[in-house]
């Protein structure tokens, strides 16, 4: 204990550069544990990009495909699935609510979507977090659209502004539906998902847009108009997909098999959760790449306290060669040396952590609201903590480099005067 106490009294004595490694250290730990929770959250985050959906149905095609067309607006369908098998599955005894998806069209970049208002209903996201209408309200007339958040924000739209859907990917005069054009009736709230780089409209306005249309292209002679186009029976012919939740989580592998298995046409069942799960193991790497260079920065870190250290030695030599004068023996002064380096460290892991914990407070709702991501202000992962172990583990083996130097001090060399 005495030891410990002149461990302490010899880092009050220095206690600049002390507070200054031990800020060092602790903000490397900060960014280090900040990055493992920021991962955590992130790939929560990713995985409920899509939450409370059991099924999501599309053509013949692999899980990660109908995953990136039909939730993350990316890519396009192989094929269509016809309203007729649609309604079948959906009157299913096993199911208890659809979604209808209907993709292929685009407003300046961004994605249309066609669907019914159960989409405002079902969907969720983040934990089973439902959508909300920010401004305006749902569909209540034909060509009524309601816009993503950072479609809004991006475009500058308000309610009640125009707004024209181009056919395909491409914003180009000749693709525009500009004589159907839609109405601004409502803005959701930042979902930090796809949801808020899509515009949706009703499955009856893709109809109504598409009605004079042929094969990508307006058919030759013939333009019906906005107003025509309401008086015509606007029931979808095929959509491109559907998200499906059952009465019962343990029919999900029954209904799966059974629409990869219908007969009428060629189609697959996904299983969110799972399809998500192999997208993030393709481009999950950069988490790796984050961990890899906060490591980086504790490794920095506890090399300034080396430093600081055996700068400290050089200059406490006559301070050591005292105490072995006094009967302090050479473990004595390696003790006293481990017992600061270990005084540093666990200080700074400390101090790191209470530092995490402001900036968590301070951000959290900044980061929610600019990206989507909600990070819990709460206990650490087990990873966590053993990275915070690994630290202060390398802390202490940082400290053996001058607490040797110390054992190893002569009581002459040290006694010497040097001129």
């Amino acid at each position: 204990m005495a030891i410990l106490s002149l461990a302490w009294k010899s880092l009050i004595n220095r206690y600049f550069t002390a507070m200054l490694t031990v800020t060092s250290i602790a903000l490397s730990v900060a960014l280090l544990v900040g990055v493992e929770r920021l991962r955590i959250e992130t790939r929560a985050s990713f995985a409920n990009t899509l939450s409370g959906t059991d099924l999501i149905v599309g053509a013949r095609s692999g899980p990660v495909q109908i995953l990136l067309y039909s939730v993350f607006r990316m890519g396009d369908a192989t094929n269509n699935i016809s309203w007729k098998s649609y309604q079948d599955i959906a009157t299913h005894k096993k199911v208890a609510w659809t979604v209808p998806i209907s993709l292929g069209d685009s407003h300046r970049g961004f994605r249309v979507l066609g669907t019914t208002t159960a989409y405002f209903q079902y969907y969720r996201y983040a934990r089973d977090r439902r959508l909300k209408i920010a401004e305006g309200q749902q569909f209540a007339d034909l060509y009524d659209a309601v816009l993503g958040y950072e479609v809004a924000e991006k475009l500058g739209y308000k309610i009640g502004d125009p707004i024209i859907i181009a056919h395909g990917a491409s914003d180009v005069s000749f693709a525009r539906h500009d004589d159907k054009p839609f109405r601004v009736a409502g803005i959701l709230a930042r979902t930090g998902t796809p949801v808020d780089r899509t515009v949706h409209v009703s499955l009856e306005a893709i109809e109504a847009i598409h009605i004079d249309w042929q094969s990508g292209a307006p058919m030759p002679g013939l333009s019906i108009s906005a107003e025509q186009a309401r008086k015509m029976d606007l029931t979808p012919k095929v959509i491109t997909a559907a998200l499906i939740g059952l009465k019962s989580k343990t029919a999900t592998f029954h209904m799966q098999r059974f629409i990869n298995d219908y007969p009428k046409e060629s189609l697959s069942a996904i299983i969110p959760g799972v399809a998500l799960s192999q997208l993030w193991n393709l481009i999950g790497i950069a988490e790796n790449a984050l961990l890899i260079v906060s490591g980086f920065v504790v490794v920095i870190g506890l090399f300034g306290m080396l430093t600081a250290l055996l700068i400290s030695l050089n200059e406490r030599r006559r301070e050591i060669a005292i105490l072995r004068s006094v009967g302090a023996r050479p473990v004595h002064v390696f003790t006293l040396i481990m017992s600061e380096a270990g005084f540093l460290t666990l200080l700074s892991v400390l101090l790191g952590l209470v530092f995490l914990h402001l900036i968590l407070l301070a951000g959290q709702p900044i980061i929610e609201n600019q990206f989507g991501i909600f990070i819990e202000i709460g206990g650490l992962s087990p990873y966590a903590w053993s990275l915070l172990g690994g630290v202060t583990l390398a802390g202490f083996l940082v400290g053996v480099i001058p607490s040797y130097r110390a054992y190893r001090l002569s009581l002459v060399d040290d006694l010497s005067v040097r001129v």
